[in-house]
């Protein structure tokens, strides 16, 4: 997982861009059917539009904010309007 400010430049902000290998998106997609009451036992293939999946990626608008594993605050309005540590 890569957690970065976006590359566009809107009125508002950056937003934040979070880059998800095809495995990771694989086990959100696993993730989410547990937290709805699916569990799934043995091997499986998680496919993404009738294909395997070899990224994806989540773009938070530049009114909102990511906190990443390590604690880094990621503001979408970008670096010098409010991010800071949280840990």
């Amino acid at each position: 997982m890569k957690i970065e400010y976006g590359s566009g430049v809107t009125e508002y902000g950056p937003g934040v861009d979070i880059e998800l290998t095809g495995d990771e998106v694989a086990v959100a997609i696993d993730a989410y059917l547990v937290a709805h009451g699916v569990h799934v036992s043995g091997p499986r293939t998680v496919t993404v539009n009738s294909e395997l999946c070899v990224s994806g990626r989540v773009y938070v608008d530049p009114e909102g904010f990511v906190i990443s594993p390590d604690g880094q605050k990621y503001n979408g309005r970008g670096a010098e309007n409010g991010s800071e540590e949280h840990r």
